[in-house]
């Protein structure tokens, strides 16, 4: 249960429990978009909150330690963390969804395309991914287990920043990549990858993991949530908000609003980015439950230690912050 002695109707519009708030995010990346909108466009002063967002460059691993020991009120991070976190006895919980997809794209050396045509094909290959041991892993993973394969069967290699992927291409290091974008937009645009696999879309996110799999999202520990409802549901309410405009601005208008600070690429390039990307992003922030099933079965296919019948979805997520949104004016 969510405690607070404050009525729900009423979370949007007393004072915040908490107006400074630090939110940790990952690496730059166009899966960060509507957090880049919303604190660009000044959505989360607008309710009251003055929100650090602050950058973990080592990736959504580094988000999750952030907001587990305290560093941090708030991490927009991997939903399937929360599962993890759940399966070790903490209490993690999303409270806005911002990308109802992963992302994630494969792409095949193009010099390599007509040897690699199938999954069975990346047996001995090298894969390069940002960071090892990230979400790309787990795409990877889920993957090759269609073809009979394991991570065994391959070599991950780490490729650190876009800059380095692109290297890495480049020079014929690694035989296939899995990375999002803009460096993955870039290697298709200048003709070095052949995209495999997208789960940008929601048919590629159904090939790579047999469903849909909402990835990031905005959660806090339970315990943070029950003593500050009023300072979520204003987050909610500018989260929701950068959401709308997404969805109802065009690719320039984003790259307008976004800070300087938070732009990447250059501009037709990152327009590019943006119209790939638009359908990946939730319209509402809510959690599918259904959808949500999909996260369960691919982690605990690689993690022993989560067993599918003892975890609790219902305590992974909640909508009643997002649900308690006005309606746009």
């Amino acid at each position: 249960m969510l405690a607070g002695a404050i009525p729900v109707a009423d979370w949007g519009r007393s004072p915040p429990e908490k107006s400074d708030i630090a939110l940790a995010m990952g690496p730059l990346a166009v899966a960060s978009l509507p957090l880049l909108v919303t604190d660009s466009l000044g959505l989360f002063r607008q309710q009251g909150l003055n929100v650090a967002v602050l950058p973990a460059p080592s990736g959504a691993a580094a988000v999750l330690r952030a907001v587990l020991t305290g560093a941090v009120d708030v991490g927009m991070g991997r939903y399937d963390h929360t599962i993890q976190t759940q399966a070790q006895g903490q209490a993690l919980r999303g409270v806005v969804l911002l990308n109802t997809l992963p992302g994630l794209i494969l792409g095949v050396r193009a010099d390599l395309a007509d040897r690699i045509k199938t999954i069975a094909d990346f047996k001995g290959r090298r894969i390069g991914v940002a960071l090892p041991g990230g979400a790309a892993d787990v795409m990877i993973g889920t993957i090759l287990q269609t073809a009979g394969l394991t991570v065994n069967d391959v070599a991950i290699v780490g490729l650190g920043s876009g800059d380095g992927v692109l290297a890495a291409v480049e020079r014929k290091i690694v035989d296939l990549v899995v990375d999002t974008d803009p460096v993955m937009t870039l290697l298709e645009r200048i003709g070095k990858i052949r995209v495999t696999i997208d789960t940008r879309t929601e048919a590629g996110c159904i090939a790579a993991y047999g469903g849909r799999y909402p990835m990031l999202c905005l959660y806090a520990l339970q315990s943070f949530i029950d003593a500050h409802p009023a300072a979520i549901q204003r987050l909610a309410n500018a989260g929701v908000a950068g959401l709308r405009y997404l969805h109802s601005h065009s690719s320039n208008d984003l790259l307008d609003a976004i800070a300087p600070k938070y732009r990447f690429g250059d501009r037709a390039l990152a327009a590019a980015v943006v119209d790939k990307s638009r359908a990946m992003f939730s319209r509402d922030g809510r959690f599918d439950p259904k959808a949500l099933e999909t996260p369960l079965r691919v982690i605990a296919a690689f993690e022993p230690k989560i067993v599918p019948a003892q975890i609790d979805l219902a305590r992974t997520y909640t909508n009643r912050f997002v649900d308690a949104v006005p309606p746009p004016p």
